[in-house]
């Protein structure tokens, strides 16, 4: 039976994530320290090669894909993106540690509509609609594997979402520079909307 394989790849170390900052919509390019890291991950270690690349529009995804893969074309897909925190970009949880919207808002499974993040709800059916429809291309295209560069949550909501084995969100986070090999069969993806996780990117 044929299947088709994806590999979910987190973007590299930004100062924001050496800082300890929800960033999501702020278009922060890769810290030097992240760039060093990549280029030495790719040394090290084997990351897969396939027929095509998905990145999200975020400088520190594009950046990524062309440190890992400067020879493949991009297909930059804009709901990739990941979650906008509003008016808590750029901020630290100890920055926020008295603020009763941002504590209301975590209370309630970021599902609070009282703030101006986007809510989980909507940016969970965002990625997986936008995976989904690179599903159907990669199936009606008959490309065996594909890559994207994305970020951390949209990578953990996606295997939270179909990934098999089950699991939490925050179980499958990832650190930088790193992600997931998933693969699918047609007929389970088409009766069930679920998927394989098969391995860790790099191998």
């Amino acid at each position: 039976m044929k299947t088709y394989k994806i590999h979910l790849i987190r973007h590299g170390l930004t100062q924001a994530n050496i800082s300890g900052l929800y960033v999501g919509s702020t278009d922060t390019p890769l810290a030097l320290q992240g760039i060093k890291a990549l280029n030495n991950l790719k040394n090290k270690f084997n990351y897969p090669n396939a027929g095509l690349l998905y990145v999200s529009p975020m400088k520190r995804c594009v950046q990524t894909a062309d440190i890992l893969y400067p020879d493949m074309k991009k297909q930059v897909v804009e709901n990739l993106k990941e979650c906008d925190f509003g008016d808590w970009e750029n901020k630290s949880a100890k920055d926020l540690e008295k603020d009763k919207e941002f504590l209301s808002w975590l209370s309630s499974g970021q599902v609070s509509s009282a703030c101006t993040a986007e809510n989980l709800t909507d940016f969970t059916h965002r990625v997986c609609s936008c995976f989904e429809n690179i599903v159907d291309k990669i199936i009606k295209n008959e490309m065996k594997d594909a890559i994207v560069v994305t970020h951390g949550g949209v990578i953990m909501t996606l295997l939270a979402s179909f990934g098999i084995p089950k699991a939490k969100a925050f179980q499958w986070g990832s650190n930088n520079g790193c992600g997931y090999s998933i693969r699918i069969t047609p007929s389970l993806w088409v009766r069930d909307h679920v998927f394989e996780v098969y391995d860790k990117v790099p191998e």
